[in-house]
């Protein structure tokens, strides 16, 4: 009798935690993400993509960091009064369903003094950290100037 009553009381005590498991697994995708290489060596690079948001919920990107560079920080370009503008993001909010497009002239990331020399092809991981909890990881590839 024990045995016949276990069964359905743990089935039922474990799909309560079912809502939090699946909460889980959404997370925002980086997708076609590329860091700018400058023809000279500069001490920065401009970073590209797309950060898509496949959840139910808005997740706001808080910060971002790479062990690829010193700093790493999301920026804005705007054209005030005919002049282009930029300035940092505190953080970025992607709706439900909704994606943030990193592009020149527009969004994008700010990567401060590499530790190393990078070349075109290379892959460099970017950690995006999530005011919500938790962080994401993208893969930038990079690309030369012009291509």
């Amino acid at each position: 009798m024990h045995t016949s009553l276990a069964r359905p009381l743990l089935c039922l005590a474990l799909s309560a935690f079912a809502p939090f498991a699946h909460a889980d697994e959404c997370r925002l995708q980086v997708r076609d993400a590329w860091l700018r290489r400058p023809p000279m060596a500069m001490p920065m690079l401009a970073g590209f993509g797309r950060i898509e948001n496949p959840c139910t919920r808005a997740l706001t990107v808080a910060g971002a960091r790479s062990p690829a560079f010193a700093e790493v920080s999301l920026h804005e370009t705007r054209v005030v009064e005919g002049v282009s503008r930029m300035r940092a993001l505190p953080e970025l909010r992607i709706e439900p369903g909704g994606a943030a497009t990193l592009q020149p002239g527009g969004l994008h990331l700010m990567l401060m003094r590499p530790h190393g020399a990078l070349r075109a092809g290379q892959k460099v991981a970017v950690e995006f950290t999530l005011k919500e909890g938790g962080s994401v990881r993208g893969e930038f590839v990079v690309r030369e100037a012009g291509e």
